[in-house]
């Protein structure tokens, strides 16, 4: 997303400049709104999910897809060792701005030469991969993120509910050659849009399986209130 309009918006809010918030428009032909200040939200106004992932964190942590630096900034702030990570330049600048130590403006793929304990992917972080297919290579280089005992945090949506419901307890899936929670997005802030970029939510059983085949073991954390949940993957021994 070349023009970072995620960034231009964190910025004005970081700054003082908040009038509106980032409108989003997706596969599913639905509008909806990402809150500025929700992206700001301190450790008592985040989900149980969120909560519950940032006690399991551990060691040297790389909080990936930072955002506005709010889950890094809680973990610095219980002395524990934080490297926020995120593409958009004006969102690491916000992370900075905000008091984390250690950023890093890098597309994940291009991030190499250090490991970490924790690998934390929160607010669907794992979207970033885009398409089931792409999994494969997103899990390896994770991996080589990773110090022999390390871990992967991760939280997504199960979008099955986002689907018609029949009588037998199914759901009608419109027929394709795509996964269901694969959903492409395009963002709008301040009359600027951005390209179109794609965006994964993956179901807790097809990340089970996803992350066997990739010699890691998957453990089920916590359940949300509406199709979301907490996982924690690891190498096998």
């Amino acid at each position: 997303m070349a023009k970072d309009i995620f960034g231009k918006a964190v910025l004005d809010f970081q700054n003082g400049n908040y009038t509106s918030d980032i409108i989003t428009y997706s596969s599913f032909e639905e509008e909806d709104s990402l809150p500025l200040p929700y992206l700001f939200r301190d450790f008592e106004q985040m989900p149980k999910l969120e909560q519950k992932a940032l006690a399991l964190c551990k060691g040297n942590i790389l909080d990936v897809g930072c955002g506005a630096g709010s889950h890094s900034l809680y973990l610095q702030q219980k002395n524990q060792r934080v490297t926020a990570l995120d593409y958009s330049k004006g969102a690491i600048e916000v992370c900075k701005e905000r008091g984390v130590m250690a950023t890093k403006c890098v597309d994940i793929y291009n991030f190499k030469g250090e490991t970490f304990d924790t690998l934390l992917l929160l607010m669907n972080g794992i979207g970033i991969v885009g398409k089931l297919s792409k999994l494969n290579t997103f899990f390896t280089h994770l991996k080589s993120l990773l110090n022999p005992k390390g871990q992967i945090i991760v939280d997504s949506s199960d979008l099955i509910y986002m689907f018609d419901e029949d009588e037998d307890g199914g759901y009608w899936i419109p027929d394709g050659n795509t996964y269901y929670g694969e959903v492409s997005f395009t963002m709008e802030y301040k009359g600027e849009k951005s390209s179109t970029f794609d965006w994964l939510y993956i179901d807790y059983n097809t990340l089970q399986r996803a992350a066997m085949a990739n010699n890691l073991k998957c453990e089920l954390i916590a359940e949300g209130e509406h199709f979301d949940y907490l996982a924690k993957l690891s190498l096998s021994k």
